[in-house]
């Protein structure tokens, strides 16, 4: 298994943490119900929530760039180093998102879409 599968699959468990932290320590959960639930929280566990679906959305554009570079036969060590600066960017993009940091935050989501684009990009050449 390559780096950049690993990477992959930290990234699919992103949105998992992302919701826990926006779950924890709360009562009161309505599992008939969750999406509503989730509707009415507020500060950083809202956030959270709203990481977790921005996690789900940039999750395959990722994974499907991984994917694409090693069946063009991208060196490797390219693609895992790629791989492990999405995950860090998206890393960082979650702890910016709970702290309330919009603007960076947003810096940082570009960054990680642009390294989603030089995955494809890498195959192309």
């Amino acid at each position: 298994m390559t780096i950049a599968i690993v990477c992959m699959l930290i990234v699919g468990v992103l949105p998992i943490v992302s919701t826990g932290i926006a779950k924890a320590g709360l009562r009161g959960y309505d599992n008939h119900n969750p999406r509503e639930w989730l509707s009415r929280l507020g500060g950083y566990r809202a956030r959270a929530n709203a990481a977790q679906a921005n996690a789900w959305e940039a999750f395959p554009f990722f994974a499907a760039g991984v994917l694409a570079a090693q069946w063009m036969q991208v060196p490797q060590a390219r693609i895992d180093l790629l791989a492990m600066v999405f995950v860090a960017l998206r890393v960082a993009y979650l702890g910016l998102y709970l702290a309330d940091l919009a603007t960076l935050r947003s810096l940082v989501w570009i960054a990680g879409w642009g390294i989603s684009v030089s995955l494809y990009l890498s195959a192309l050449w």
